[in-house]
């Protein structure tokens, strides 16, 4: 009865070392294998995030429901995500700065909405070169503009805006509250927030 119980003990502790070492051999291969450079004939994918190594993002590529919002030195501000399929660049503060996003639809009624935008945008700031292709059921647009913003903060400006907002609850006083507002950027800085300078149609 001893012998086959220490029989049987050495046939688990075998299979035990076994096992151990298969699984050490699998996770090895796995983590081998995470470093390498895949290649890949065809892929599905929803979204794609191209980031530094310290985690920073650089660009993503998604489609409509996984597309990002805007991003300010790493956090999310202004409205959130889900709008803008297409590909979002960022610079190296990981601050949106141009992108490229396109739509296009037909509804029930047979009325067809359709636009493409490409975006390069001022250092903290929103976009100064944008190329525009907009198409509403035949009103079409299409062309290149030029734009020349204040060196202020962007983030700084859509808290600063969304506090006018919050504190004006009638149309009247805070669209005359936003003018203000812009008329101190323009005072402040001897330019207006946001001129355009050309377009090109």
């Amino acid at each position: 009865m001893d012998n086959e119980i220490r029989r049987e003990l050495r046939l688990l502790k075998g299979y035990a070392i076994v096992v151990t070492a298969l699984l050490g051999t699998i996770s090895l291969a796995a983590f081998r294998q995470s470093s390498q450079k895949q290649k890949f004939t065809e892929i599905d994918v929803e979204r794609i995030n191209v980031v530094e190594k310290d985690g920073k993002l650089r660009m993503v590529i998604s489609n409509r429901d996984r597309s990002i919002g805007p991003i300010y030195k790493g956090k999310p501000f202004g409205y959130a995500g889900g709008t803008r399929p297409g590909i979002i660049f960022f610079n190296d503060e990981g601050t949106e700065n141009g992108g490229f996003t396109f739509t296009g639809s037909k509804g029930d009624d047979g009325r067809y909405r359709a636009s493409t935008h490409m975006s390069f945008d001022q250092f903290n700031q929103d976009q100064i070169l944008n190329f525009d292709y907009t198409d509403n059921n035949g009103r079409r647009l299409t062309g290149i503009s030029v734009r020349d913003r204040a060196d202020v903060d962007i983030y700084d400006m859509v808290e600063q805006q969304k506090a006018i907002v919050a504190k004006h609850a009638d149309t009247a006083s805070r669209n005359a509250a936003i003018r203000e507002w812009l008329a101190t950027i323009e005072r402040e800085k001897g330019m207006p927030a946001d001129a355009q300078r050309m377009f090109i149609e």
